[in-house]
């Protein structure tokens, strides 16, 4: 095989098995969805590393029935469901650009994006549907008229999650400030989770003293990470959780391979490192972090 090919087949290629961690933790944010396999190979493997408990997140209509039809029958999954901030923008727009895995079906403009909605918030009423996200605002690639409805679904998912009181997923890209005004002007929920938290340290204390959770992803391990590393040096411990966002965001030194819940412990190791502790102490809390953030 020419040295090209088996480059791109190792790079393609699962990452090994970590040492597991001795104390199980719970992988906050990933989509199962998304992963090769099926979903006993990916909790059997996670279960191998250390990580028993997996919180499945939605990103649409479709993927958020998925989440909790899944977690029904699954006890090792939790589900989420929501509209996607980049999903919000094509349901009204139908905007090219918007995060979708199943193509504009559904009716457009504000009408649509209600009916979505509507879903959204029955699926919230069901018990093992234990958080309302990925919901937020990403401005990565979004004009006005995508913010505007962005911002429109955010506080509709706001709503849902405090009148179910489930746990809040927030997904935030490139709109910190606007999160954190969205979140003070509609009152966060009891339960509110940073996924794949992406501020600085300044940030890391403003969501401590709301309460808010920040949850660290692969890229914490990022050469140009610093500011996550800053960030989650100076996170209160009780507000710590783990993720992978699997299969996105694999840790280092796997960066740009398939990412599963069963890679947890390198990044719970790189975290402990950060805040110079043992695995064993950062893992018994990311375990009661997590089931205190979602309520399980």
């Amino acid at each position: 095989m020419p040295s090209n090919a088996s480059d791109a087949s190792h790079k393609n290629a699962a990452p090994p098995l970590p040492e597991p961690l001795r104390v199980p933790v719970a992988d906050s944010h990933t989509h199962l969805d998304m992963q090769s396999g099926t979903v006993e190979e990916a909790l059997d493997k996670a279960a191998s590393a250390g990580v028993t408990t997996v919180v499945q997140v939605g990103c649409d209509v479709r993927g958020s029935r998925w989440a909790a039809e899944t977690a029904a029958r699954y006890d090792a999954v939790h589900a989420t469901v929501a509209l996607h901030p980049n999903e919000a923008p094509r349901i009204v727009h139908g905007d090219p650009d918007g995060w979708s895995r199943q193509g504009a079906r559904e009716p457009g403009g504000d009408a649509g994006l209600d009916a979505a909605l509507a879903e959204i918030d029955r699926l919230a009423a069901l018990p093992h549907v234990k958080g309302v996200g990925e919901t937020g605002l990403d401005y990565f690639r979004t004009g006005p008229e995508g913010k505007e409805a962005q911002e429109k679904s955010f506080r509709a998912h706001i709503e849902i999650a405090k009148r179910h009181g489930k746990a809040l997923v927030i997904h935030d890209r490139d709109a910190h400030a606007d999160v954190l005004r969205v979140l003070k002007e509609e009152g966060a929920p009891e339960r509110t989770v940073f996924h794949c938290y992406s501020g600085d340290a300044e940030m890391a204390e403003i969501c401590a003293r709301a309460g808010y959770f920040m949850s660290f992803a692969g890229n914490v391990t990022f050469k140009n990470a610093q500011n996550l590393r800053d960030a989650l040096a100076v996170a209160p411990l009780e507000l710590v959780l783990v993720e992978t966002d699997a299969p996105f965001l694999t840790p280092a030194p796997y960066r740009g391979r398939p990412n599963a819940p069963y890679l947890v412990p390198v990044t719970v190791r790189a975290m402990a490192a950060v805040r110079g502790t043992d695995e064993d102490t950062l893992a018994t809390a990311l375990a009661a972090n997590t089931a205190r953030a979602f309520g399980y």
